[in-house]
């Protein structure tokens, strides 16, 4: 068992991710800073922080599975911005698109972490 959320690599993933997308956003237009890319740099922030929050209710498993879903579906949320991004601003296709792959292989970690939550988890 982890000693600490900054043990797990969901956690390490996400942070990682979040400081990406944070930087990227902060390049869109002007206008986007305070749409989409306010959008992605709260959701991503979510994926990471959740994991954390989630950690620290450990003890009650079904708060951590739901602290982890909440970050699943924070991630996906990041993808969907991401996505629009791809198609409204063709100029950033190539690092989101990376940032699109990465969130992916995140999730299905995510995904993972969950079920060994719900069948192994043991305070």
């Amino acid at each position: 068992m982890a000693k600490s959320y900054k043990d797990l690599d969901i956690y390490k993933i996400s942070f990682d991710l979040f400081i990406r997308s944070h930087r990227v956003s902060m390049k869109f237009p002007k206008h986007e800073l305070f749409e989409l890319g306010s959008q992605i740099r709260r959701s991503s922030d979510s994926v990471n922080s959740n994991i954390v929050e989630g950690y620290g209710r450990r003890k009650y498993q079904k708060d951590f599975i739901k602290f982890l879903t909440y970050s699943h579906s924070s991630n996906d949320e990041t993808v969907n911005h991401f996505k629009k991004i791809k198609v409204l601003y063709p100029q950033f296709d190539e690092e989101v698109s990376s940032l699109i792959d990465e969130y992916d292989l995140l999730g299905g970690k995510i995904h993972n972490f969950i079920d060994y939550v719900i069948r192994n988890w043991k305070t």
